[in-house]
């Protein structure tokens, strides 16, 4: 019955989004037309972005990103600028990773934000 499905998020500024999701996380960045913009993720995924003049940012992780080395990828968006979350009883440590795969709770984690102020992650495990 259906052949495709994707999701969608808001932001408050399309062209920095587009920055953002281009330039600091190499992410494929095309224009679906309408103000809207859509990431590429990995094998094609797809992802649209749309402007949203109230815009309020998701207080949940909108996007997981798999990474094959959570401490590389952390230290590589720092490096871009990127700034690490910190959740009180995660147990982050100085880079915001939560180490789950440590105490057997599940992925290693870090989650950081957009500049729309939605909630995005690292993950490996």
């Amino acid at each position: 019955m259906f052949d495709n499905a994707f999701s969608g998020f808001s932001v408050d500024d399309v062209e920095v989004a587009r920055k953002f999701y281009g330039e600091t996380l190499e992410l494929q960045v095309t224009d679906e037309g309408m103000g809207i913009i859509a990431l590429r993720v990995g094998g094609g995924s797809k992802v649209i972005v749309y402007p949203k003049p109230d815009h309020v940012p998701a207080t949940f992780t909108i996007l997981n990103f798999e990474v094959d080395d959570i401490d590389k990828a952390a230290d590589l968006l720092a490096e871009r600028g990127v700034t690490f979350a910190k959740y009180e009883g995660m147990g982050q440590d100085a880079k915001g990773i939560a180490r789950g795969t440590q105490t057997g709770q599940g992925p290693d984690i870090a989650w950081f934000t957009d500049p729309a102020g939605n909630v995005l992650s690292i993950l490996h495990g």
